[in-house]
């Protein structure tokens, strides 16, 4: 162990350096928003198109594009470096044989393939049937491509492996493209550039140079079927020219998916002008429809609010304040007699603060959630402000891994100090440290492994490499841990928190209920919920359909208002179970919030049902499932802590107002 252990550290370090740049690159993109740095080309120069994996709504599991046989490039396939995000979303990009002259129109020969084999064939075949897309990328812009069902313009990215026509048992593939290559004439006069001086000092210099080029701001395909004669296409080389075609719609001129077929492949390109400037090249592909929706769902959130703010409303000021003030009216012998005739929330002060149960795996629990919360929070903030755009792929995903790790020394301040005041003590705070670093990412880790089985199993490219798996298991081992124990550490110097009354020694006896409470805790949990569900939709259509999402403004506006509705219900719901002398409150705050994560995962197998209709196969099902359960489980963590935390304050405000002996 004791050689091998250097290289590995060495490397982790390595790749977590790697990533943070990577986050900050976007981070420094951010004011091109959305997209990279700008490249200008000059005319007739080459550009070369790359290829992404294979991807379908049917199966979700993405194939590599070489898997099936199309043209390669001839110097060989070269996969291009991909960030931690891209890894674990099952992108593999690859460079193509496809290449462009910036302003040259022109229709080429690729390749014409072996004859296919029953193998081939039968791939070929099979992820026709399952609807695989092909995904090209030209300056880091996908191809889109556009039909018009019923008389709707609908625009997709990516374009078909193949087709089965209605009523036909024979699959045609797509073997001609026809591109077309959006570009914006630049031209830049008295360029300002840095320059050194004779005495080594820098100095601005001005230029009348004049610099001219081509920006990409567009990418399209109309994909075709084109039946060839394979002798004649043989006798030619790669980029050789050939007569442009238009898309046949009779069979008969298209090709078919047969054994011993030779397949050859053409395209062609055409690059047209655009008004279109670099910064909004994006534009195209990021226009969300459904504002008025987004705009509904708020609403909606805000009566929720406006609805339980009355209710806490009526609790403090009506209620809560109503008894504080007649209680300290009353004179020592008046309040000794009143202390008899009790009734509600104040008969159980001698019991509100007694230790939970399980209350190591609450501390747990809540050190987690704020570290899930913290992330979420500063990603969608991130988000929103454009610092991750789409354009920098895998770096949302990037992102919240790195701040994930980094958040670990705030779950462990937090899981300490709740120990500590639960305990009145430090002592095991390792153990709740240890605990916190290792319960979330062990359900993660659980799940994905199970995952990553069916994966390998089905040769995909989503499967997540074995040496990623040890990346990822050293980042967490190497900077989450040891953080979460510096916070644990810090938690037990900072400022205790002490309850404002004693705790009896014997517990009082809870009256019996018509119902149990945890049904009310459980219904709790469609309030928060509600806020959320909307939005919910377009966060899984743009998971599970490859659509783009990018309205992080709206999803911040919904953030904020699920944490005052988680607030606001874990309130209500803990003073109600104070008022029936329940004074086990403590799962019950966190669970009249979390159990929004319930109602969740139940929507997401609503949405596997009857939106994912085309979801094909046990396997597919499985990872969607998994998938869903670690959302659920994260959202459970992140909105329980949240509507704890408040339910804590406010019982501890309450009581602290409350002067009985």
């Amino acid at each position: 162990m004791g050689p091998t252990s250097n290289p590995e550290r060495s490397s982790s370090l390595c790749f977590l350096t790697f990533s943070i740049v990577l986050l900050l690159c976007g981070s420094g993109n951010a004011f091109y928003l959305p997209g990279s740095y700008m490249h200008t080309y000059s005319e007739g120069e080459n550009i070369w198109v790359k290829v992404n994996s294979l991807t379908s709504i049917e199966t979700e599991l993405p194939f590599g594009y070489y898997t099936l046989p199309y043209c390669q490039p001839q110097s060989g396939i070269k996969k291009s470096a991909e960030n931690l995000g891209e890894l674990l979303m099952g992108d593999q990009i690859d460079n193509s044989p496809y290449r462009f002259r910036v302003n040259v129109n022109e229709s080429l020969y690729l390749c014409t393939t072996k004859p296919l084999n029953e193998h081939e064939v039968k791939l070929l075949k099979q992820r026709t049937h399952d609807l695989y897309q092909v995904n090209m990328i030209l300056d880091n812009l996908p191809v889109r491509r556009f039909t018009e069902p019923n008389g709707v313009v609908i625009q997709w990215t990516g374009f078909p492996v193949g087709y089965i026509p209605a009523g036909s048992s024979e699959a045609y593939i797509i073997n001609h493209l026809k591109f077309k290559v959006l570009v914006h004439e630049y031209e830049g006069r008295g360029m300002q550039i840095m320059t050194t001086g004779e005495e080594g000092m820098g100095m601005i210099a001005e230029t009348d140079a004049k610099n001219s080029g081509y920006e990409i701001v567009g990418f399209e395909v109309i994909p075709c079927s084109v039946k060839r004669d394979p002798e004649a296409m043989l006798k030619l080389n790669i980029y050789d020219k050939v007569d442009s075609v238009n898309c046949p719609l009779e069979l008969e001129k298209s090709q078919t998916i047969r054994e011993q077929e030779k397949i050859s492949f053409t395209y062609e390109v055409v690059f047209v002008k655009s008004d279109i400037r670099w910064p909004s090249r994006w534009d195209a592909y990021l226009t969300m429809g459904g504002a008025r929706v987004h705009w509904f769902s708020i609403m909606n959130s805000l009566m929720v609010i406006f609805f339980l703010a009355g209710i806490v409303f009526v609790i403090f000021l009506r209620t809560v304040r109503r008894d504080l003030t007649r209680y300290e009216e009353l004179d020592k012998e008046s309040q000794a007699q009143m202390n008899e005739e009790l009734s509600g929330w104040k008969l159980v002060v001698g019991d509100v603060f007694r230790e939970p149960t399980c209350s190591k795996l609450l501390c747990v629990m809540v050190g987690d959630g704020i570290q899930i919360t913290g992330m979420a929070v500063v990603t969608i903030v991130f988000a929103a402000l454009g610092f991750m755009s789409p354009a920098s792929r895998g770096m949302l995903l990037t992102g919240m891994i790195i701040l994930y790790l980094f958040l670990g020394i705030v779950a462990g301040y937090v899981g300490v100090i709740l120990w500590r005041t639960i305990k009145g003590g430090s002592d095991g705070w390792r153990s709740v440290c240890w605990s916190t670093a290792c319960f979330f990412p062990g359900i993660v880790f659980i799940v994905l492994t199970i995952l990553n089985f069916i994966l390998w199993g089905s040769k995909s490219t989503g499967a997540i490499p074995i040496s990623l798996f040890f990346t990822l298991l050293s980042l967490w081992f190497c900077i989450s841990v040891p953080l979460t124990l510096i916070g644990g550490f810090i938690g037990t110097r900072a400022e205790e928190i002490r309850f404002p009354v004693r705790t009896n020694q014997i517990p009082r006896e809870i009256p019996a209920r018509k119902y149990p409470s945890w049904f009310l805790v459980l219904g709790a949990g469609t309030l928060p919920f509600g806020t959320l569900f909307i939005e919910l939709f377009f966060i899984l259509s743009s998971i599970w359909l490859g659509r783009f999402y990018y309205v992080f403004g709206f999803l911040l506006v919904v953030f904020l208002l699920l944490v005052i509705v988680c607030a606001e219900v874990s309130v209500v719901l803990t003073y109600m179970h104070l008022c029936v002398e329940d004074w086990r409150w403590w799962w019950k705050a966190f669970f009249a919030s979390g159990s929004v994560a319930l109602y969740v995962f139940l929507y997401s197998i609503n949405y596997l049902v009857f939106d994912l209709r085309s979801l094909s196969g046990p396997v597919s099902a499985i990872l969607y499932l998994g998938y869903s359960l670690i959302m659920a489980t994260a959202i459970m963590l992140s909105t329980g802590t949240i509507g704890f935390l408040m339910s804590f304050y406010f019982v501890h405000y309450l009581f602290s107002s409350v002067k009985i002996d």
